[in-house]
């Protein structure tokens, strides 16, 4: 198709924030329709497309599924809170609307089975609209994996380290779904930021796959102290019992022996960092230290005279190892949320749609990435008892090829 015809579901800050950055932007999309729980924000969403774009006839509604039987709706785009992601994507899928959601992780395991028993029935993708995926560092780090500068890897890590205090405790008022999650909820909530990076780099679910997971959290006072040092916030978060830790740290054994940390830290003060971490046989990459560190290069083998600083060298290394599909985004012009990594997930979703292949992210993609937040919920419950980690591919990952798309997906060097 030249133009979809989308239907968006979830106008809060980040549904609303795609209509305005990336939905009335692109050439190849018209909105159609919309939907939120609440009717200011359907309304809001509704104004802006007609001024912006002079859409005038769009649809709009606070039931979901009133978007999804629409004849004028080819694809459903969910943004909605986490609990509707599933539920919402069934939905489309079982009517033959092409659907990608928002990044969270699932309820139960079902709800990943569901969704990969849909796409086997229907032939319909769930696609995980994973921005950091296509974030500058996991590209050019990727692409660096591929051709060996690190040796074999040994180890990742990633997290999502974020202090979302002030997100958490004014939830209400602000109608935010995630107060209610870390009221009722103890699990790593929000793995996808870093596996999913994680994730194209070892080849999970093409050539390898996750095993076991093993999930503990710390104590719970972070949110707790933050109510009670602002006046602002509702007086009954000074005492109530949070389950969410403050910080939750998961490992992960995958088939190919690497292992992988996770972390969600979003509860105590600190800086944003997603902590994405390759170890290698021959050298590593560090978000935090911004540095690329190789043994042939920076190693104390050397003699000290040939020797190189490695200290904050990033940008020497993108000069030679920058990924292509940021040097055409770069010539292109950089555009979208999130530094660009949130028009290129999209343009790598609509793309694989255009041309009738498999998207990046895949079904089997999201269905385990999602599932690391039931498991890493058993996990803690049982004092960090290690839960499998189903095989949602039925096998099929010890032969899937990686998608190897230089226009729309991920870069990737043959086997």
């Amino acid at each position: 198709m030249e133009t979809f015809r989308v239907g968006v579901i979830g106008l809060g800050g980040r549904g609303q924030g795609h209509v305005e950055v990336i939905l009335t932007e692109r050439d190849d999309t018209v909105i159609t329709a919309v939907c939120d729980t609440y009717q200011d924000r359907v309304d809001r969403a509704i104004e802006y497309c007609r001024n912006k774009k002079g859409w005038n006839d769009i649809f709009g509604t606070t039931d979901y599924r009133e978007v999804i039987d629409r004849d004028d709706v080819d694809v459903v785009l969910i943004f909605s809170a986490w609990d509707n992601h599933v539920p919402a994507a069934l939905y489309a899928m079982n009517r033959g609307k092409q659907v990608a959601i928002e990044v969270g992780g699932a309820y139960s395991l079902q709800d990943c089975w569901d969704i990969v028993d849909t796409y086997e029935r229907t032939g319909i993708q769930c696609v995980m609209l994973e921005n950091c995926c296509y974030d500058r560092n996991e590209m050019m780090v990727m692409r660096m994996v591929r051709e060996g500068l690190f040796g074999k890897i040994v180890a990742a890590e990633g997290g999502y380290q974020h202090d979302l205090r002030c997100e958490i405790a004014f939830g209400g008022e602000r109608r935010h779904y995630r107060l209610r999650n870390y009221k009722n909820r103890n699990c790593e909530n929000y793995p996808t930021h870093s596996i999913g990076p994680i994730a194209k780099i070892l080849d999970i679910n093409r050539g390898n796959r996750m095993l076991t997971l093993s999930a503990m959290a710390s104590c719970s006072h972070g949110l707790n102290e933050y109510a009670k040092h602002n006046q602002n916030v509702d007086p009954e978060l000074r005492d109530y019992p949070f389950a969410q830790g403050d910080i939750v740290k998961t490992n992960i054994k995958c088939a190919n022996g690497e292992l992988i940390t996770l972390t969600n830290d979003t509860c105590l003060p600190r800086f944003y960092s997603r902590n994405f971490t390759i170890r290698g046989t021959a050298g590593f990459f560090s978000e935090v230290s911004n540095c690329v560190f190789l043994d042939s290069v920076h190693g104390d083998e050397l003699p000290p005279d040939e020797r190189k600083d490695f200290h904050n060298n990033v940008e020497e290394y993108r000069k030679e190892w920058e990924h292509p599909v940021w040097k055409r985004f770069e010539e292109e012009g950089v555009k979208g949320g999130h530094g660009g990594m949130d028009w290129l997930i999209f343009d790598a979703y609509f793309g694989a749609l255009h041309e009738g292949v498999v998207p990046p992210i895949d079904t089997y993609d999201t269905a385990a990435w999602m599932s690391i937040t039931p498991l890493s919920e058993a996990s803690i419950a049982m004092g960090g008892a290690p839960q499998e980690i189903p095989d949602f591919t039925r096998g099929k990952w010890m032969n899937r090829d990686r998608v190897n798309d230089q226009n729309h997906g991920f870069y990737a060097l043959d086997k």
